[in-house]
């Protein structure tokens, strides 16, 4: 018992991504040493800036800008290591999940946060790449209890690490399978068809379900969902198109340092910006608590089965294949204009990870969608101090209208 205790409680391991921000500091570094009036060549905001900056660095002299710029860099890199050090000793730990099981195959899992109640279901399927429990962080922060509280009884999807089982899948065996399977299982349980709900790339595995499975889909509520992979970022979507190509032939999984690298391009100062801000907080308060249980989830992904990264990466990214009707699962293409049953979208105005442009003509293709826009960021509207208020129970009370109790 001791000893088990003593392993919960020492150090976590340092994140993945702290080499980001060391990356990132060296590469201005290098960037200085490398000045020269007629640099940089290129043209665009950013560019014209340090463009800008060049009769400044000439004036005051390359050495004392360097040295200056060195004394920044070792004051921010101490607030990182400080967050750091705070971080990876912060008592908080998560406790063992205590939810029913009510379904299990290979890897995949249902858990029942509804207590076996017999209110209307809501099957609630999260991404392949985290793990579940960013829809139930802490017991105040738990987007599943509280759709609970509302007489709702959600069964969650828990997919876990690609196990012997799911190595050789791809999207169609996570789809026409093993959600289909576990769909099956919610249905069983429920007095009358499954609100389904998906978030992120969940939402993308929820609605080729509902399209399979119309009769047990009374309605579908998709969070923060992509369709249009091309409609902003293009160019890093097809860049990304190319990342399954990097994987070395005896990888049978995508490791959770690749995908997080990936996302971390999305923004490549977040990890810097976060700690540097963290080593500022109270490490005995709610602030701070809030932070370290969501920078453990985010540090406990899971890797992706090889076939499903390729296929997102060429399929979605590269060939935007959603959007052109052409996406395929077990042979049959995913077409929203096909869905029979009301859909929520709910499209957060200031998500990064899957832009408003490419969640938005979703809900323009579904037939009979409604859009809502909560001021939150992807992980905010799960997470978030204002999600609990300010979006959970117009969620909560969509669901409730729209899915029989029996």
């Amino acid at each position: 018992m001791t000893a088990g205790l003593d392993r919960r409680l020492a150090p976590r391991p340092l994140p993945a991504h702290l080499a980001s921000a060391a990356m990132l500091w060296l590469s201005s570094r290098a960037a200085l040493t490398g000045w020269t009036s007629a640099w940089p060549r290129s043209s665009g905001s950013e560019a014209d800036r340090l463009a800008a900056l060049a009769p400044e660095i000439a004036r005051l002299g390359r050495d004392a800008v360097a040295a200056a710029l060195d004394r920044d860099l070792r004051k921010r890199a101490k607030r990182l290591l400080d967050g750091l050090e705070t971080y990876r000793r912060h008592p908080y730990r998560r406790a063992p999940d205590e939810v029913p099981v009510r379904w299990r195959q290979g890897s995949t899992r249902l858990l029942d946060y509804g207590s076996g109640g017999a209110g209307p279901a809501v099957l609630v399927v999260p991404s392949l790449v985290n793990r579940h429990y960013v829809l139930d962080l802490l017991p105040e922060r738990s987007f599943v209890r509280r759709l609970a509280a509302a007489g709702l009884r959600p069964l969650v999807v828990d997919w876990d690490a690609p196990g012997p089982d799911e190595r050789g899948f791809g999207l169609g065996e996570y789809i026409a399978v093993r959600l289909d399977a576990a769909a099956a299982a919610a249905r069983a349980l429920a007095p009358g068809p499954l609100g389904i709900i998906g978030y992120c790339m969940g939402g993308l595995l929820a609605l080729a379900l509902a399209l399979r499975r119309p009769a047990d889909a009374a309605a579908l509520m998709l969070l923060a969902t992509p369709w249009d992979f091309h409609a902003e970022r293009r160019a890093q979507a097809e860049l990304l198109g190319l990342a399954a190509d990097w994987l070395p032939p005896g990888f049978a999984a995508v490791p959770v340092a690749v995908i997080q690298t990936l996302f971390l391009a999305l923004d490549p100062f977040l990890a810097e910006r976060k700690f540097r801000r963290f080593a500022e907080l109270d490490p005995d308060g709610e602030a701070a608590r809030m932070f370290v249980a969501l920078e453990d989830w985010i540090n406990d992904g899971v890797p992706l089965a090889r076939r499903v990264a390729g296929e997102c990466a060429r399929s979605w990214y590269r060939d935007n294949d959603p959007a052109r009707g052409r996406w395929l699962v077990a042979g049959e293409p995913v077409l929203p204009q096909r869905l029979a049953c009301p859909a929520l979208v709910v499209v957060p105005s200031r998500d990064r990870i899957v832009p408003p442009g490419s969640a938005e003509p979703l809900a323009a293709v579904l037939p009979r969608a409604e859009t809502l826009r909560p001021p939150l960021g992807h992980i905010g509207m799960m997470t978030g101090a204002a999600a609990p208020q300010a979006l959970w129970p117009a969620l909560a009370d969509w669901l409730c209208a729209h899915v029989p109790a029996g």
